[in-house]
């Protein structure tokens, strides 16, 4: 069986410029998209994956981060804030009727985007 797969994509340096926290958190700051962004994500969406954005930002700044990426145009599932700064570890079972991977982590360059990657 075929299931749809789910993206966990992070906002600053990997769709938008990363900027500090203070400078996210100004009132109808618009934030540097980086090229190929729009895209990649209408590419996810079309073949109907999951796209979980996350970000270390601070709950407090979760209206303004979503006027930023509605500004954007970045569609998205689900918006996931304040995970912090540090590793984000992924942890998922094997599937018992696949030996298929069920869960993969890429490391991007900060600033360098998505519009590279093949998923």
């Amino acid at each position: 069986m075929n299931r749809p797969k789910t993206i966990f994509c992070d906002i600053d340096g990997t769709l938008f410029e990363h900027m500090s926290p203070h400078k996210a958190a100004q009132p109808n700051q618009k934030p540097i998209l980086l090229e190929g962004t729009i895209k990649k994500i209408q590419e996810w969406d079309r073949k109907g994956y999951n796209i979980i954005l996350t970000t270390g930002r601070k709950e407090s700044l979760r209206e303004q981060t979503i006027w930023q990426l509605s500004h954007a145009g970045i569609i998205y599932d689900q918006l996931i804030m304040s995970l912090g700064g540090g590793q984000r570890i992924l942890i998922n079972d094997l599937k018992d009727d696949s030996l298929m991977p069920t869960a993969i982590a890429f490391n991007l360059v900060r600033n360098k985007g998505v519009a590279e990657l093949d998923i």
